[in-house]
């Protein structure tokens, strides 16, 4: 009975750990693959018969030294390994006393960074791997950009190899200086910066005796530390509806899954685009009714009023609105083989929600090297550039700095059904920056029929929406 109730107590404490989602980048060659599984190592979370293997498998690869080759443990295509490089996104799940992980281990050639967008897209933080040889690096840059490009709030700049500079304390603080400036105007606020040897494995899971002048944690003791309950938006209320729910005629709901915020029965919502409003009558989870909910909790909502509202649309606080237009602009990784074609119409999928979209305008392209900004007529395979984006209808969204959930979106190709590309929202966009006529929304009143005793009242509402920015034109004239 005790031993129950010992299995029992340990299932519940191990379902109320919270999941720590995190990246390796870095040059090739500077230990990532390595560094992991090292961790997984160190920290007793491999297997008997995987260990058997990999001390198999690095004989075979040519490693009868002293040391395993850990880094076979997430370089399982055969081209990875003969190679000794990383291609695609490894995935690995490890749990400790405190906290759930998963690795995403991601390439380091800039020819794979649509590989480390994906692999990021999810992450809470990242971490940052150098030679301690060679210091900060072009791709060193190259990633912390497209860290900073995806969100990720906290950064570990980890100095490996530092058992081949003796653990020279100097040259670490050098190489932590050169970095901080660096990331500085990247607003990356939190960076962390350890010393290692993934292959000895110092400092990786306990301190090392060979770094007596490093006074911070071990890699796995901040992994297991740092907070990321504050990394989420609570203050604004977003619940992208993804299925009407219909089990029997006296239960109608909108399910879906919290993407922002927080909501308690009895609050007043609003639905988009429609502008209805109601109160939410109940929370409905499969264990029960809930009071109040938060992201990432999946739910379904009842409301008090019969108000249609179906998948694609928006819940949220009448008095916190998000953004709604069909034009903004937006930082745009262009993900397929096929170059982008400006005249090509996508589907753009942003939340739940699905309708048309056209890339109107190229502000610049990135070059992820250098940082710096150029023009160009079209994106290519991994590169980044800002765009000007415009919808086949209104989209509800906030700018991905603040709202990772509503402020991501996916251009797909209608033809092939590949994703083309992914973005990051900026913000909406002024009529001065639209280079399309078409993108303006257009009231021709002669054709409309509108009559003389209204046509003065939808002028001055023309004039005032140009005024505030807002794309409009109006025909007055008869062709």
């Amino acid at each position: 009975m005790a031993d129950k109730l010992n299995i029992k107590e340990f299932l519940d404490k191990d379902e109320q750990k919270d999941l720590l989602r995190f990246l390796t980048a870095g040059s090739v060659d500077d230990g990532k693959s390595t560094l992991i599984g090292r961790l997984l190592f160190d920290s007793k979370k491999i297997y008997e018969d995987q260990l058997d293997a990999l001390e198999r498998d690095s004989k075979r690869m040519g490693n009868a030294g002293e040391h395993i080759d850990y880094a076979l443990l997430l370089d399982g295509l055969k081209a990875e390994r003969e190679q000794g490089i990383t291609i695609d996104v490894a995935y690995r799940y490890f749990s400790t006393n405190n906290r759930k992980f998963i690795i995403a281990d991601t390439p380091g050639h800039e020819q794979y960074t649509r590989n480390m967008i994906t692999g990021g897209s999810t992450a809470n933080l990242a971490i940052i791997l150098v030679d301690a040889r060679t210091g900060v690096i072009t791709q060193t840059r190259r990633h912390t950009y497209l860290v900073s490009l995806l969100g990720i709030k906290h950064v570990v700049l980890a100095v490996n190899k530092m058992d081949l500079i003796h653990f020279d304390e100097k040259r670490f603080n050098d190489i932590v200086t050169e970095y901080k400036n660096f990331i500085t105007p990247l607003g990356i606020s939190d960076v962390t910066c350890i010393p290692l040897s993934a292959l000895d494995g110092d400092n990786v899971v306990e301190k090392s005796d060979r770094t007596p002048w490093y006074t911070g944690q071990a890699l796995l003791d901040y992994l297991e530390t740092v907070p990321i309950d504050q990394d989420r938006n609570f203050s604004d209320f977003r619940y992208p509806v993804q299925y009407v729910l219909r089990p029997n005629l006296d239960f109608r709901g909108f399910s879906g899954k919290i993407a922002s915020g927080i909501v308690r029965k009895g609050d007043e919502i609003i639905a988009l685009p429609s502008g209805k409003k109601s109160r939410i009558k109940s929370i409905v989870t499969y264990d029960g009714e809930l009071e109040y909910a938060f992201p990432p909790q999946c739910i379904t909502i009842t409301l008090e009023d019969e108000i249609d509202v179906s998948r694609g649309e928006m819940l949220v606080h009448p008095d916190n609105l998000p953004m709604i237009d069909r034009n903004f602009e937006a930082m745009l990784v262009w993900m397929d083989e096929e170059d982008m074609d400006t005249n090509k119409q996508f589907f753009i999928k942003q939340t739940t929600n699905v309708t048309r979209a056209r890339i109107d305008k190229i502000k610049y392209k990135v070059n992820i090297n250098t940082m710096e900004q150029s023009p160009s007529e079209k994106l290519v395979l991994n590169e980044i550039g800002k765009v000007v984006i415009t919808t086949g209808k209104e989209i509800f969204f906030d700018s991905y700095e603040k709202n990772k959930h509503t402020g991501a979106f996916i251009l797909i190709d209608p033809i092939t059904n590949n994703t083309s590309a992914v973005g990051m929202i900026i913000n909406r966009v002024d009529a001065k920056d639209m280079s399309i006529e078409e993108s303006f929304a257009t009231l021709d009143l002669p054709q409309l029929g509108i009559g003389q005793e209204h046509y003065n009242a939808i002028i001055k509402i023309c004039k005032e929406l140009e005024r505030q920015g807002i794309p409009v034109k109006c025909i007055t004239e008869k062709k």
